[in-house]
């Protein structure tokens, strides 16, 4: 069966002005999303050598301020070329993970958060020790240390208030988790939805929002907390959500439910970008226990 297809039930589709019958880019249009979002969010996957314009149907200029984005084709208007971003964002897949390295972590996020922070519904079973329904996610994934290590990600995060030193090493600070549902979490992962710290910590959902949350934002007592997630790790995260969701096509749909006794290794390695999702479903699990970068 093929991968299936993110760009299927968009309703804002890009075009190039040069080019204007094949699209380069689109969007699943949710609640909260505005003129000023498309002007950001074109400006991740498309890079521009000059200024341009958004137009839309009629060519009518579109301004990039808050009003609400309507459906319907955008074009940009350049007078220099412009060029897709051919950055490859990391393949990533549901994860769930459990082990040595990241218990600490697991335990941080639960203490500081106590509840989804995305949905806002409580932890409540927690104070007798029951998180059930709740998992604690990193923002930057851990299958990917060694990256985060070649771009010095740990630089943007703070030392514990105690002085000590982060358990796992800084992939592993709480700096760099949230506290979802675990609904939410598996959306989080496949970049269905991110928030944008450029635009007051809203959510921008890609794809129909199942749980209410698109538009919102996050809420002012995680912001905060000195110990918060750090902007440059959501921005990154958003980021990726852009490429994965907008850019031409967009990335492939990977399968998760495999039910017990499945070849989960056998229908990866017959999907799309199986050497990626190989290596990401290797890492993700010796990372937990071991440091692969040392």
């Amino acid at each position: 069966m093929p991968p299936r297809n993110r760009s299927l039930g968009r309703d804002v589709h890009i075009f190039g002005a040069s080019d204007r019958s094949t699209s380069i880019g689109g969007l699943i249009l949710t609640a909260g999303v505005t003129n000023a979002n498309l002007y950001t969010m074109v400006e991740i996957f498309v890079l521009f050598d000059g200024e341009y314009i958004l137009r839309n149907e009629s060519s009518i200029i579109v301004e990039k301020n808050d009003s609400p984005l309507l459906p319907g084709n955008y074009y940009i208007d350049s007078a220099d070329p412009i060029h897709i971003n051919n950055e490859a964002p990391l393949t990533r897949m549901i994860s769930q993970q459990t082990g040595s390295r990241v218990q600490a972590f697991t335990n941080a996020v639960r203490l500081r958060d106590r509840r989804c922070i995305i949905t806002g519904k409580e932890a409540i079973r927690s104070y007798h020790g029951n998180w059930t329904g709740f998992e604690a996610t990193h923002i930057f994934p851990l299958a990917f240390e060694g990256l985060w290590k070649d771009l010095d990600y740990g630089r943007w995060i703070s030392s514990p208030l105690n002085g000590g030193t982060i358990e796992g090493g800084k992939i592993n600070s709480v700096q760099n988790g949230l506290l979802l549902d675990s609904a939410i979490h598996q959306d989080f992962d496949m970049y269905w939805f991110s928030i944008n710290p450029d635009d007051n910590y809203k959510i921008v959902c890609f794809d129909l929002d199942m749980y209410n949350i698109a538009g919102k934002r996050l809420d002012q007592r995680l912001l905060d907390d000195p110990q918060r997630p750090v902007d440059q790790l959501l921005r990154w995260h958003f980021q990726q959500a852009v490429l994965v969701n907008m850019r031409g096509a967009g990335e492939p749909i990977f399968e998760h439910d495999f039910p017990p006794g499945s070849d989960i290794m056998g229908s990866i390695q017959e999907g799309p970008k199986a050497p990626q999702r190989m290596e990401f479903e290797l890492f993700s699990r010796l990372a937990t226990q071991y440091d692969l970068t040392e």
